[in-house]
């Protein structure tokens, strides 16, 4: 197996492939059974054995590497990797204090709300299970937020906020001058075949929450703390007051000195630092422990329907969700974060259940604003949002930016129809299917139509049957967190 995310281990015959060597004459033999069985099975590799169907492998690479086809067609990992986990060590001082912090209602204005409250550990740091499009929040817990918290977890690699790749040869370029030449630049089409060349192009990546206006986990944190249709924190100076009187304050003294309390900036800017410090180092909000991790290290055997996923998952003429989801670890070994942290406008439909929505002239335009500015008049990034990670994804009550989708059949129903069938996915009116109706009308050429599967015609056949859609949300639930593996054999 590839360990480089430019190279997806499942549509092509890397992923049996076998190191090079001449095959022994034994190996015939295995070989012919093998061709045997796939001529039988119609030549087109697909393989059944009992009541289930097997994950389709090509024969030339069935003939070329029998046994690691079977493997890979078993649910196994014929090329397993050692991952570069991070370690497992004690919190820190700060990041226990962080804890504390991270779970305090006091903290807010209702004294109901805490940062657990929008990021559930119990359900991977999503919202939990009930919340509807949106969180409420305010003095009273009932002043409805904007759009829904996106997950904590897996943040812990996330670059600054820039355009394109890492700007190591002239650190002086401004994001507004990085802006005109994405606009200007050639863009590499995104396939789960091509992420090393479509990593490279100039468009907007990195940063935090849906818009990327944040670059720190300290500055995340302040963001909800203060916002007042989240946990309407106040003034520094009413936190402050509040982490004086909590039975922590003596952490704040021992770590910060005996003056962290006579400037409350300080003491919000301490506190956030230790929320910051326990996402970071509090292994629960990275800890790579799902099935396919498992999978990866040849620890877990994925069942006939999540291989099949995890194939359509990969292919391009499917779901080639690997092109921006990215499932294959770094060359360094390090695990795979299920996103390019790349932004795009896909273009997904009004969600009426947002209360801001009820106003016919307000539009979320992600990277355009309301709540980033610095990008305004970049248009030609305007309905763009952050490419979330899909690690826990299967735990999300609601999906995308505005939280229109409830289910990830939904999703997946809107990859599959957006184009061909948009009249499944977007509301009627007056006999015209109103296409990318959260969008003003100057901003819908900023939609992605290029991308696999995402660049079919009106009227052409969907990239995913039915159970291709099945097997992929199947897979997709291999990657929550919480597997127990199966036990190394002796």
């Amino acid at each position: 197996m590839s360990v480089t995310s430019s190279t997806p281990a499942v549509a092509s015959s890397a992923a049996v492939q076998a190191p090079a060597s001449k095959p022994r004459r034994s190996h015939w033999t295995r070989r012919l059974a093998i061709a045997l069985v796939v001529a039988l099975a119609g030549g087109g590799g697909a393989l059944a054995w009992g009541m289930h169907e097997q994950p389709s492998i090509p024969p030339v690479v069935w003939l070329q590497h029998p046994v690691q086809s079977f493997t890979f067609a078993l649910g196994g990992n014929p090329h397993p990797v050692q991952l570069a986990l991070p370690p497992l060590q004690p919190l820190s001082a700060v990041a226990q204090l962080g804890r504390q912090l991270f779970f305090d209602t006091a903290l807010s204005a209702s004294g109901k709300q805490s940062c657990a409250s929008c990021h559930d550990p119990a359900y991977g740091y999503n919202p939990p299970p009930g919340s509807g499009p949106v969180m409420l929040g305010g003095p009273n817990m009932t002043t409805p937020g904007f759009r829904p918290p996106p997950s904590l977890a897996y943040l812990y690699r996330q670059q600054p906020f820039s355009i394109g790749p890492d700007n190591e040869e002239n650190e002086t370029i401004t994001l507004q001058q990085l802006a005109a030449l994405g606009q200007t630049s050639q863009r590499a089409q995104k396939t789960a075949q091509s992420t090393a060349q479509s990593v490279q192009n100039l468009v907007p990546t990195g940063g935090l929450f849906w818009d990327g206006r944040v670059n720190t986990l300290q500055q995340q944190a302040g963001g909800p703390l203060f916002n007042p249709v989240e946990m309407d924190a106040g003034t520094p100076q009413r936190v402050a007051a509040i982490i004086e009187r909590q039975p922590y304050a003596k952490m704040f003294l021992q770590l910060f000195g005996p003056n962290v309390f006579a400037d409350p900036k300080q003491t919000v800017s301490e506190a956030l630092f230790a929320i910051a410090r326990y996402q970071i180092e509090d292994p629960q909000f990275h800890a790579f422990n799902s099935k396919y991790d498992a999978w990866l290290q040849g620890r877990a055997t994925l069942t006939s329907q999540e291989m099949r996923g995890y194939l359509a998952f990969n292919d391009v003429n499917k779901g080639d969700c690997a092109a921006c989801h990215l499932d294959q670890p770094t060359k360094d070994h390090l695990p795979p974060l299920f996103t390019d942290t790349q932004y795009e406008a896909l273009g997904v439909p009004r969600n009426p259940q947002i209360p801001a929505n009820q106003n016919p002239h307000y539009f979320d335009i992600g990277l355009c604003g309301p709540f980033r500015t610095d990008l305004k008049n970049q248009t030609a990034y305007c309905g763009m949002f952050l490419t979330p990670t899909l690690r826990n994804v299967a735990q999300r009550p609601v999906y995308f930016h505005n939280g229109v989708y409830h289910s990830l059949k939904q999703v997946l129903d809107f990859y599959n129809f957006r184009d061909v069938q948009p009249g499944r996915i977007y509301p009627t009116v007056d006999g015209q299917v109103r296409k990318y109706d959260d969008l003003l009308p100057q901003y819908r050429a900023n939609v992605d139509v290029t991308d696999p599967p995402l660049n079919r015609k009106l009227g052409e056949q969907p990239a995913m049957t039915a159970q291709d859609m099945r097997d992929i949300i199947a897979f997709l639930h291999t990657l929550n967190d919480g597997y127990t593996p199966l036990k190394p054999t002796s």
